[in-house]
C-alpha cells in the first residue's frame, strides 16, 4: 500500500497535448489599403472643395450687397437732394416774385373776384 499511496502522490507525468496548428493569416493585399486611402483622399478633397467653393459664393454676394447698399444710400440722398428742390421750386412767395417780375401778375384782390350763384 505504501507503493499505492507513493503512486498517488506522484503525478502522472504530463503527455505532451498536440498544439493547434496556427492558423496562417493572410495580410491584407497591400493594394487595397491604399485605395481605400486614395478613396478617403478623394472624398475629403471634395467635401474641402465644396466648402471653398460655398465661401466663395458667399463672399461674391457680401460684396454685391455691400455694393447694392452703397447705391442704395446714393440714390437715397438724391431722392432728398430733389425733393428738396421740388420744395423751393413749389414755395408760394418765389412763384409770387416770378409772376409779377417776369410776366408782370398782381395777386387779385377780395374787391376783383366775382361769385355764381349756382342755386336755382
Amino acid at each position: 500500500m505504501a507503493r499505492s499511496a507513493a503512486a498517488r502522490a506522484r503525478p502522472a507525468p504530463a503527455t505532451p497535448r498536440p498544439r493547434p496548428r496556427a492558423k496562417a493569416r493572410s495580410k491584407p493585399a497591400p493594394r487595397r489599403r491604399v485605395a481605400g486611402g486614395v478613396v478617403w483622399i478623394a472624398v475629403v478633397a471634395v467635401l474641402l472643395a465644396g466648402v471653398v467653393a460655398l465661401n466663395v459664393a458667399v463672399l461674391r454676394l457680401n460684396v454685391r450687397m455691400d455694393n447694392l447698399g452703397s447705391e442704395r444710400a446714393r440714390l437715397r440722398a438724391d431722392n432728398a437732394q430733389l425733393s428738396s428742390e421740388i420744395a423751393s421750386r413749389a414755395a408760394s412767395g418765389r412763384i409770387v416774385t416770378l409772376a409779377s417780375g417776369r410776366l408782370g401778375l398782381e395777386p387779385a384782390g377780395p374787391e376783383n373776384g366775382t361769385y355764381v350763384d349756382l342755386r336755382r
